[in-house]
């Protein structure tokens, strides 16, 4: 069996308790701030350099709640931090993706992420991907984690 790949990503919350998510750039699917770490990278500093790298927003790793690591795929496991942040901190119009990627389609390259936007914890199913809708309802309660942040 292979090992599985591990993505490691950020849970960001404002102080509403809505989750801040990224639009996956020409797909349908908003997605959390993650990605797989280098060889030599901590889980943290890998959720800590995705979110840099897609969003723009610098964290200290001292304020991340460590939540573990959680069955996301058949192939994907997912290492997850949260944090709580003032709407101060993190605006939606400064938030900017460093990541490119080549297009299929023509090669050109684009943003990973390129829209963001607050969600509620109800609403999330609206916009995430199914596998991370899932682990939202099943596994990793949004609402109980903005009590256990407040």
């Amino acid at each position: 069996m292979a090992d599985r790949t591990v993505s490691c990503g950020v849970v960001i919350l404002n102080t509403q308790g809505d989750v801040l998510l990224c639009h996956a750039t020409e797909t349908s699917h908003w997605d959390i701030p993650k990605g797989q770490g280098e060889a030599d990278e901590q889980p943290v500093e890998a959720a800590l350099r995705e979110l840099v790298e897609e969003t723009g927003i610098v964290m200290k790793a001292e304020r991340l709640k460590d939540l573990g690591r959680f069955v996301y795929r058949r192939d994907k496991d997912l290492h997850l931090f949260a944090v709580r942040v003032t709407d101060a901190e993190v605006k939606l119009e400064e938030c900017v993706c460093e990541s490119y990627f080549p297009r299929r389609r023509d090669g050109a390259m684009i943003p990973e992420m390129d829209a963001y936007r607050w969600v509620a914890p109800v609403d999330v199913d609206q916009y995430a991907s199914r596998s991370l809708a899932r682990l939202f309802q099943t596994t990793l309660s949004l609402t109980e984690l903005h009590q256990t942040l407040a």
